[in-house]
């Protein structure tokens, strides 16, 4: 009976959710407003629609966190953004979120690696997750609401798993394993679109004599010798990978979820079998929509240890401003792939350098002034804002609009309109918090940005200043060789001088060297 019931619950879900997408086109209607915009792209359901959570006004959001194995990379980090994103504007949009984001910390690598320092696995692990805390809180990325570890919800696993085993979909093997019987759930395959009897071949499965099936997986696995392990009704073990994330989304966020996230790489077969085990547990849909962020590239190829192409966050963290980071991970749409070639970075911090400038400029200029968030200007970007997030957050197109704020913002600047500036400067604070950037005070970024080039050009402020002042007094006694000489000095340190008629203004260059 329960094979029937998830089956129909399912349907029931997809037909009805083509039928409020069909309503919406032929007469517009919905809910208020606020809740009614945000289109998603399902994987589910493979098509954009409407994002109409199980409890009006709540969502309840779980995604794939780390297994910290390892130092974090780019690539955990870009996960974090993209739902610290979704996070901030669901939010933003009048939504209660509870947001869950698991750890693994019981895993095989993990075993392994601890092995390998001689260290205990659950002290290693913690190490791992508080220095990876550290650099997230680093580029700005908020705390979920709830941070889950798998070891503390080691009884609601081993009760999920007793609950399948109850129901037929779950077997012993001689070994002590315990197996999820992939042959009695008739969707398999169906949300990551393969063909049950030959999809699986050679995709991340692992070879075990004892399985009834190739295709099963392990639910739990038995204990080796010496290994961390914990009782159950099956012996001393420790949970299979993708139990983890069912039972832990489950326990704080019931039966049936709002939104189920991660990359893209997750879809087959860690989400097809959180969706087989969960499904078969409850009889309910797991999750009502889901979705999935790109995988990183690094000058068009996979990052992987085999190509020794990784990108450490603890690398960029200290080397590039948070601002950077968030940037160059939000440029393309958070369904895509991000290819990060040389000199991105560099591109991205040349640019939150010129904002920052922009943004030091007005707040000086307009100390004494009032921000009206109601005025045209402030209007204008929350709206152009709002409808590009309202389209399956669509980061891309909100990057491309920041920059061409900012050379409005100059433009204002240089015709004397503070008012109009400080506008603009408030709301791209307030609306661009939710991708986690121009939150910094800006006279601090600049000089951070600016003392790391002069450090690396090997020049100081004041050698400039007492240069740029050399150099005034030479134009002043008509002595343009000189002049020229401390000009063509600079700029062998990269330093670039701008003379107007009663000064001389110089500033650094950030090369830029990009290659796709």
């Amino acid at each position: 009976m329960i094979k029937i019931a998830h089956c129909v619950n399912y349907m029931i879900y997809v037909i009805i959710s083509t039928i409020v997408d069909n309503v919406e086109k032929a007469f517009g209607v919905g809910r208020t407003e606020v809740f009614m915009s945000i289109k998603v792209y399902n994987v589910l359901t493979r098509k954009k629609q409407e994002f109409v959570p199980l409890e009006d006004g709540k969502v309840k959001m779980y995604a794939c966190g780390i297994t910290a194995s390892g130092n974090a990379h780019i690539g955990h980090a870009f996960q974090a953004c993209v739902f610290d994103m979704i996070t901030k504007y669901l939010t933003y949009k009048g939504y209660d979120v509870t947001y869950v984001r698991n750890y693994t910390d019981v895993d095989d690598k993990i075993i392994d690696r601890a092995r390998q320092l001689n260290m205990d696995p659950m002290e290693f692990a913690q190490t791992i997750m508080e220095k990876t805390d550290k650099e997230l809180a680093a580029l700005g990325v908020d705390r979920p609401t709830i941070q889950s570890k798998a070891t503390e919800c080691m009884g609601d696993i081993i009760q999920l798993i007793k609950t399948l085993e109850d129901k037929g979909y779950a077997y012993r093997a001689d070994s002590g394993d315990v197996f999820y019987r992939v042959s009695a759930f008739e969707r398999y395959g169906s949300f990551s679109n393969r063909l049950l009897d030959n999809s699986i071949h050679g995709v991340r499965i692992e070879v075990d004599a004892n399985k009834q099936d190739e295709r099963d997986f392990a639910l739990w696995k038995a204990a080796k010798e010496g290994e961390i392990s914990w009782d159950s009704p099956w012996g001393k073990g420790r949970p299979g990978w993708h139990i983890e994330c069912s039972a832990m989304s489950m326990k704080y966020l019931g039966d049936t979820l709002d939104i189920h996230g991660g990359g893209k790489d997750l879809i087959f077969p860690h989400h097809e079998n959180e969706i087989a085990q969960s499904e078969a547990a409850t009889g309910k849909l797991f999750s009502r929509y889901w979705l999935h962020n790109g995988l990183i590239k690094v000058n068009g190829q996979k990052m992987s240890k085999s190509f020794n192409n990784g990108i450490l966050l603890q690398d960029i963290v200290g080397k590039y401003n948070q601002d950077v980071i968030r940037l160059t991970l939000h440029q393309n749409h958070y369904r895509s792939d991000v290819n990060i070639v040389d000199g991105m970075f560099e591109q991205y911090e040349k640019k939150v350098y010129n904002l920052y400038k922009s943004f030091a400029v007005v707040e000086a200029n307009a100390a004494d002034f009032t921000p009206n968030e109601e005025s045209s200007i402030a209007s204008e970007v929350e709206k152009a804002f709002v409808n590009a997030m309202d389209n399956d957050f669509n980061t891309a197109l909100v990057i491309a609009d920041l920059f061409q704020y900012g050379n409005r913002l100059n433009k204002l600047i240089n015709k004397g309109q503070y008012q109009d500036a400080l506008d603009m400067v408030y709301i791209l604070r307030k609306m661009y918090a939710i991708l986690g950037i121009c939150q910094q005070d800006a006279k601090t970024v600049v000089a951070q940005i600016k003392n790391k080039y002069l450090d690396l050009y090997g020049i100081t402020e004041k050698e400039i200043e007492e240069l740029v002042e050399k150099r005034m007094q030479y134009k002043k006694a008509n002595d343009y060789e000189s002049a020229d000489k401390i000009k063509q000095y600079l700029a062998t340190h990269s330093i670039e001088v701008r003379d107007s008629r009663d000064k001389i203004e110089w500033d650094f260059l950030i090369h830029v060297n990009m290659h796709e």
